[in-house]
Parts: structure tokens; C-alpha cells; sequence
């Protein structure tokens, strides 16, 4: 009897993919669960210095890490068309507008950053990186550079790279520092308790 593969991801830890309609309904519905807690995380502002913190960074490299690549990025994908139908997901919508408009505006390069940064944490992720802190540290570090890399290039287009970084990226340094740590703690958890539940 040959052995059984070991699970590269924490969904496949805790829900093993399958190459069937059973296997495409889980995607679908880990895929809708993603959505929904991007959407809550964009929500929900958590009072921090010098800017209010969102957690939606942290959800979208946990995504990664917990779903692998193809499955996170594909997740941020359907995150997105949601919002570019007009539903607002996104921060501070609707007030700020909806739709294309909201994606076309100062934010539009982290959102476009998110899907990079999803891809690159599972990717690591499906390579063992989620499974100790320093590993996951990296993956989150990364995922984060890989967020702001766009983020930054999207203003600096539309302004200029001083105004791009001293707006768009220094004013988050704390907070990211302080997501990219839950991350690097939250993740390697799960997996030990993914480890001792399989036995």
C-alpha cells in the first residue's frame, strides 16, 4: 500500500482536496468563505498609530498560507469581481464609491498587490514555510513587500515616489509589523494542531 501524502496546506489538512464535483464544490465554497472574511476584515478598523489598522493584509497572506497558491489567489480574484460589480467589500465603501471607480482610485495597487501577495504565501506555504515561525516570517514579510510593491508603484504613478512612500507606505510600517507577527504565530499553530489532530 503506498503512503499517504502529507498535506502541503492547512485546508488539506483539516478538508483533503479531491479531483471531482465534491473536490470543485469545496473550492467553491473555501473560495465564498475567503470572500467573506476579506469583506469583514476591510470592515472592521481597529483604532492604531499613525492610521487605523484594517486586518486585511493578515487575512489575505493567511488565506495564502492556509489555501496554497492557486486556490488563494484564485479567492483575492473572486474578491475583487465582487467588488468591481459594485458590492461594496471594500474599505470605507460605499462612501467612498463603488465599483471600478473605488478600484481605479489611490488604493488600487494594494488591491491589485493582493493578489501577488496571496500567490506568494501560498506558494511558500505549499513548501513548508507555514510550519515554523521563522519560515512563516519570511512568507509574511514577503507577502507584505510584495502588497506594498504595488501599492507603491500604483501612487507613485499617479503622484510621485515621495509622496508614494511617505503616504502610501510609512504610515503602515507598525501596523504591518504588527499583522506580519500574528501571522508568523497564528499560522505554525494551526499546523501543530492540524499535526496532532491527523495523530
Amino acid at each position: 500500500m503506498a503512503a499517504q501524502s502529507l498535506p502541503t496546506t492547512l485546508a488539506s489538512a483539516f478538508w483533503p482536496a479531491r479531483a471531482d464535483a465534491a473536490g470543485f464544490a469545496r473550492s467553491v465554497f473555501l473560495a465564498l468563505v475567503g470572500t467573506a472574511l476579506l469583506t469583514l476584515s476591510a470592515k472592521i478598523k481597529v483604532p492604531f498609530y499613525p492610521v487605523p489598522m484594517t486586518m486585511q493584509t493578515l487575512v489575505v497572506l493567511v488565506l495564502g498560507a492556509a489555501y496554497g497558491s492557486r486556490l488563494a489567489a484564485a479567492t483575492v480574484v473572486a474578491y475583487l469581481l465582487e467588488g468591481a460589480l459594485g458590492l461594496p467589500v471594500f474599505a470605507d465603501t460605499p462612501e467612498r464609491g463603488v465599483g471600478l471607480a473605488y478600484m481605479m482610485g489611490p488604493t488600487g495597487g494594494y488591491l491589485l498587490g493582493f493578489i501577488a501577495g496571496a500567490w506568494l504565501v501560498g506558494y511558500l506555504a505549499e513548501r513548508g514555510f507555514g510550519r515554523s515561525l521563522v519560515g512563516m516570517g519570511v512568507a509574511m514579510t514577503l507577502g507584505h513587500a510584495a502588497i506594498f510593491a504595488f501599492g507603491f508603484g500604483w501612487l507613485a504613478m499617479a503622484t510621485s515616489a515621495h509622496v508614494a512612500w511617505t503616504a502610501g507606505v510609512v504610515p503602515f510600517f507598525a501596523a504591518t509589523a504588527l499583522k506580519t507577527a500574528l501571522g508568523t504565530a497564528l499560522v505554525p499553530a494551526l499546523w501543530t494542531f492540524a499535526d496532532k489532530r491527523r495523530g
